[in-house]
């Protein structure tokens, strides 16, 4: 399926979710003013038999006052929950009892467990999520939360940590990375604010008949019990009327949605039994897929497998035996393995990393080709999954280790960051110390001299494997190297289109680390603006990529050519000079476009840097800087020049 139609569908959805919404908290506060003016009613205060008009009529301020007050309790605990949820991904994993992974972990199983995301996510052109494992769940599960790619969160359980081998985890992972690629993750974290809203009446009811349990017995309760527990029972009615909303949009919203996913997971790895398999050992698991420290109920629209054991027409996840059953034709109910916690330490060998490295380096060269820049968004392939292992595993150790360092991956982006010609470097380092230090300034001249052995096209999986690390330092220090990293690009007054890529691809993920929640926000621009910036950025590309002015005007007229008619309005303008500063607004604008406008502004741009026939290592650079500034998961793209 195509990534921008499927990231537009995402979008119909959250729509959909907030229509719903609505109508669950209409009929719930409607059944809340019901309960309380019949409560409260006293048939005999007119001196006449029940009817509808006396009811209304003496009841209207107890029916008006119980709709307002319910409305601002369904409203307010949505506005609490996506508040808590507000600082992204890893609040979401911390909430549920999940244990933060050092990105430095020497623990053999957290060790697979990050080597396999970090392939994942190089593979799939997206920052290293950071890595969480749910300690007390012994079921086999996991779910990937956050706003944006930038402050994604993946979490397993431990019964996945330690009950799946590494294909089988891989699977996993490729399904959770596929929620990532296609829009879900953030209507999940929408999703679970909304439901804690429309369910929180059940709690509350819930509360009020546990305190009345333990309130004493006989004379000593008082004569509002009575109130208290008709109350209490239509509060625990109507939140099971949450409840049954809550299942409808998780079921309407999302249930497809899993499919995708498993589809895409199978793409990912390039084989469809590790999926397969590690769904059979949940049907076949004594624990299953459930969770039991939180409440299964508000994430179960976020996990893997549904988390408890219900089942049927409105179960967050399609039946297990039906998933299992797409992935393996042949499979039967009869076939799942009996699987217990015994039988954790007879997994398969968890060291089995060298066993694919000669795969791995075999399709590091072949693959996607330049012409696929497009149909490859959002879409990683089994070579690109090899492609990654290889890179993970070519990288200099001592680079490698910083990027997994919460102190040294700091001075690792700024090595990244400096002038790989040596024109500018004595003056980039000059500022490097009286910002940093000397010793400081010593580790990343270091660094820089490691990177200029490592291949070019390595340096930006650098950059992702860092994210994790970097996430750990304070926000004040995130954006101190946000406006050094502008400095040092800047420190010659020229745009370096290669320095630019690494900036733009730092800052907007690190920002979106520091707000979550802000996520990428299209600024309120005509559609001229969005149309200059998207020109401006074909003759940068056409310009940096062409000396000979003929061959960069016919370049962007390649480009241009995607823009239809209006596209012809727009001259070359050689020598048009942008700053970062400009180059960061276009970017900017360019955020307003809907899924059709950046497939075309993509293709536009493909067509620009293959004018001449061939992709280079910075070009490719650009390209995913643009795709990652527009929240497009490029994936990188192999056997580039």
């Amino acid at each position: 399926m195509n990534f921008f139609d499927v990231q537009d569908q995402a979008r119909r959805s959250s729509r959909w979710l907030v229509v719903l919404y609505l109508l669950a908290t209409v009929l719930i506060v409607a059944g809340v003013s019901l309960v309380a003016g019949t409560v409260l009613y006293d048939p005999y205060f007119s001196g006449q038999q029940f009817s509808l008009a006396d009811f209304v009529q003496q009841q209207t301020p107890t029916l008006i006052g119980a709709a307002i007050i319910t409305t601002l309790f369904i409203v307010g605990a949505t506005l609490y929950k996506t508040a808590q949820l507000s600082a992204g991904g890893s609040q979401v994993a911390q909430q549920v009892g999940g244990t933060l992974v050092s990105p430095a972990t020497t623990d053999p199983l957290r060790s697979r467990l990050r080597n396999v995301v970090e392939e994942m996510a190089i593979a799939s052109g997206v920052p290293v999520p950071e890595i969480y494992v749910l300690e007390r769940e012994s079921g086999i599960n996991a779910f990937a939360a956050g706003f944006t790619p930038g402050d994604t969160a993946i979490a397993v359980t431990r019964g996945a940590l330690e009950m799946l081998d590494r294909d089988e985890l891989q699977g996993v992972i490729g399904h959770e990375f596929s929620h990532i690629l296609n829009g879900d993750m953030r209507l999940n974290i929408r999703l679970m604010g909304v439901l804690f809203g429309i369910m929180s009446l059940g709690l509350m009811g819930r509360m009020m008949l546990r305190g009345l349990r333990f309130s004493g017995s006989g004379s000593k309760r008082g004569k509002g019990v009575p109130v208290i527990l008709i109350l209490g029972l239509g509060l625990l009615i109507l939140g099971a009327v949450g409840v049954f909303f809550a299942r409808i949009i998780k079921a309407g919203v999302l249930r497809q949605r899993e499919y995708l996913a498993d589809a895409s997971s199978v793409q990912f790895t390039r084989q469809s039994m590790g999926l397969a398999n590690a769904l059979k050992k949940i049907g076949g698991f004594e624990a299953g897929s459930l969770i039991r420290s939180t409440d299964p109920e508000e994430i179960s629209h976020m996990l893997f497998g549904s988390g408890a054991r219900f089942n049927g027409l409105f179960a967050t996840h399609p039946p297990l035996t039906e998933r299992i059953q797409a992935l393996d034709p042949s499979f039967k109910e009869s076939d799942y393995p009996h699987v217990s916690l015994r039988d954790r330490d007879n997994v398969t060998s968890i060291g089995d990393d060298a066993q694919r490295a000669g795969f791995a380096a075999a399709t590091t060269r072949t693959g996607t080709q330049p012409t696929s820049i497009s149909d490859s968004v959002g879409r990683p392939t089994g070579q690109h999954v090899a492609f990654a292992a290889h890179v993970r595993r070519s990288l200099p150790e001592m680079l490698y280790d910083a990027a997994h360092s919460s102190e040294l991956s700091y001075l690792l982006v700024v090595a990244l960051i400096l002038d790989r010609s040596g024109r500018n470097l004595q003056r980039q380092l000059i500022l490097t110390t009286e910002r940093l230090g000397d010793q400081r300034t010593r580790l990343v001249r270091q660094f820089f001299d490691a990177l200029q052995q490592m291949a070019s096209e390595y340096r930006l999986p650098l950059l992702e494997i860092a994210f994790p690390a970097l996430r750990q330092r304070p926000a004040q220090q995130l954006v101190y190297l946000i406006e050094l990293t502008q400095r040092l690009i800047e420190v010659d007054g020229i745009i370096d289109l290669h320095e630019y890529c690494f900036y733009r691809v730092l800052s907007g993920n690190l920002r979106h680390s520091i707000n979550p929640s802000q996520g990428v926000r299209p600024s309120s621009v005509g559609r001229k603006v969005v149309r200059d910036a998207a020109v401006d950025l074909l003759r940068i590309i056409a310009h940096y990529g062409h000396d000979d002015i003929g061959d960069g005007e016919a370049a962007f007229r390649a480009g241009l050519s995607q823009f239809g008619d209006w596209g012809d309005a727009y001259e070359y303008a050689a020598k048009q000079k942008l700053s970062t500063t400009e180059l960061d607004q276009n970017l900017d604008r360019l955020i307003a476009l809907n899924g059709a406008g950046r497939e075309m502004l993509l293709d536009a741009v493909t067509r620009v840097v293959l004018h001449d026939k061939q992709l280079t290592v910075t070009e490719a650079e650009l390209v995913r800087a643009i795709c990652a500034s527009l929240e497009i998961p490029l994936p990188p793209q192999i056997g580039v020049s």
